[in-house]
């Protein structure tokens, strides 16, 4: 009986952002226990390969070429999705992206693009995706924080500020969607090895500070996401609203 609340057999989830890294690994992780995978990015190349790499696998997987700050692309993807595959039972927000720079000459177009991809999509496509899920009273809405919605270092300000909105936003779509049956939480995953931190990873300072800040001495690795996301996509969450789940090591609980 425990294991079966964990099963999402059959359940159809898309992914926002999911053509490589962290969107890529929970894809992954979701078909691997069953699920029904649409893949969305704005590169289609990059896309159909990540799309055939877990069909080879045996995954049923599609894939959606979409540009998720776009309010009117978005709803006319959501539509064909429901009509053409099914009905999302999943969704995960996770498209994102970063630009670091001293806040004080931080580039107005790098500000609009940030706060686009990183709050307009999941605004846009939680929108279009949570009305379907209403009329059905039932759904799992997984928006992709980070730590960066608590802490802040230099030269990330901007990015601090979409990911604090996203947290906001977390909060404010289960206050108004739980009543119908709608299920929406957020994954915080700390410092992870992926291409979005690859000016980090390969910083030899960066990360001997890093191992010395983090409880858990390393890197992460994008597969230790899969656990936490399987938890808020499954029946095993069905009374966690509005929770931030940190994937972090223990980096937002030690000082």
């Amino acid at each position: 009986m425990s294991l079966q609340l964990f099963d999402i057999t059959g359940r159809l989830a898309l992914i926002t952002g999911s053509s490589k890294g962290i969107g890529f690994a929970i894809a992954g992780g979701l078909a691997a226990v069953g699920a029904q995978i649409v893949l969305n990015g704005r590169d289609g190349d990059a896309l159909e390969k990540a799309r055939a790499g877990l069909a080879a696998k045996g995954y049923k997987v599609h894939a959606r070429s979409f540009d998720v700050t776009d309010a009117q692309a978005v709803s006319l993807a959501i539509a064909d999705i429901e009509k053409t595959i099914g009905p999302i039972d999943i969704l995960v927000n996770n498209a994102g992206m970063q630009f670091r720079g001293p806040l004080e000459d931080y580039p107005l177009d790098a500000w609009e693009r940030l706060k686009a991809t990183n709050i307009d999509s999941v605004f846009f496509v939680g929108q279009a995706v949570a009305r379907c899920m209403i009329a059905r009273k039932r759904g799992k809405i997984i928006n992709v924080a980070s730590v960066q919605s608590e802490l802040s270092r230099p030269g990330i300000a901007p990015y601090a500020a979409t990911k604090g909105a996203v947290k906001m936003l977390t909060k404010g779509m289960a206050t108004d969607w739980a009543r119908h049956g709608l299920q929406v939480n957020a994954l915080a995953p700390g410092y992870f090895k992926t291409e979005l931190n690859a000016a980090l990873t390969t910083n030899p300072e960066f990360t001997a500070w890093l191992e010395k800040r983090t409880p858990a001495g390393r890197w992460a690795d994008v597969e230790e996401l899969i656990g936490a996301a399987i938890f808020l996509a499954s029946d095993a969450s069905s009374f966690v609203n509005g929770h931030i789940l940190h994937v972090d090591g223990g980096i937002t609980a030690s000082l």
